[in-house]
C-alpha cells in the first residue's frame, strides 16, 4: 500500500495543543497528490544547434509534492497548520512511496519543507487544507 504523509511527533503536538499526553499525529495525505520534478542541468548552446548538457551539481533533482488534506475534522487541520507554522524555514521528514526494492515498491522518507498552505473552512468542524511541500538536500 502506498504511503504519503508525514508524522507530528508527541512532544510537538503536545507544545502544539498546549496540552500533555497526547500521542503522536500521522498526516496522510489524501489520494490525488501531486508531484512535479525537474532537473538543475546546464546547457551550453553553440550558434548551429549544437548543445552540450551536464548536471548542475550533487543534487540536481528539484521535486515539489503538492497535497491535501480534504474534509478532515478542524482540530486535525488546525494541528497541521500550527505544525507547518512552527517548521517554517526547518525541514521535517515525508514519506512517499516511490522507489523499487527488489521489484517491489518501498518508501523512501526524504527532507521537505512547507513553502505555503491554505485553509478553506468547509464546515463548523471540518475544513480543508492544501500545502506546497518542497524536497530539501540536508542533514
Amino acid at each position: 500500500m502506498s504511503t504519503f504523509s508525514f508524522t507530528i511527533d508527541a512532544t510537538d503536538v503536545n507544545s502544539l495543543k498546549n496540552t500533555s499526553g497526547q500521542a503522536a499525529f500521522e498526516a496522510v495525505a489524501d489520494r490525488g497528490l501531486q508531484r512535479a520534478s525537474t532537473h538543475r542541468v546546464l546547457t551550453a548552446n553553440f550558434g548551429d544547434g549544437y548543445e552540450q548538457r551536464v548536471l548542475d551539481g550533487i543534487n540536481t533533482k528539484n521535486d515539489v509534492f503538492n497535497i491535501s488534506f480534504n474534509n478532515r475534522e478542524a482540530t486535525d487541520i488546525n494541528l497541521i497548520a500550527a505544525f507547518f507554522d512552527s517548521k517554517s524555514g526547518k525541514n521535517f521528514n515525508f514519506t512517499v512511496t516511490d522507489s523499487f526494492n527488489s521489484g517491489n515498491l518501498s518508501n523512501t522518507t526524504m527532507k521537505v519543507v512547507c513553502d505555503s498552505y491554505n485553509i478553506v473552512y468547509n464546515r463548523e468542524n471540518f475544513h480543508s487544507l492544501t500545502c506546497s511541500l518542497r524536497r530539501v538536500y540536508e542533514p
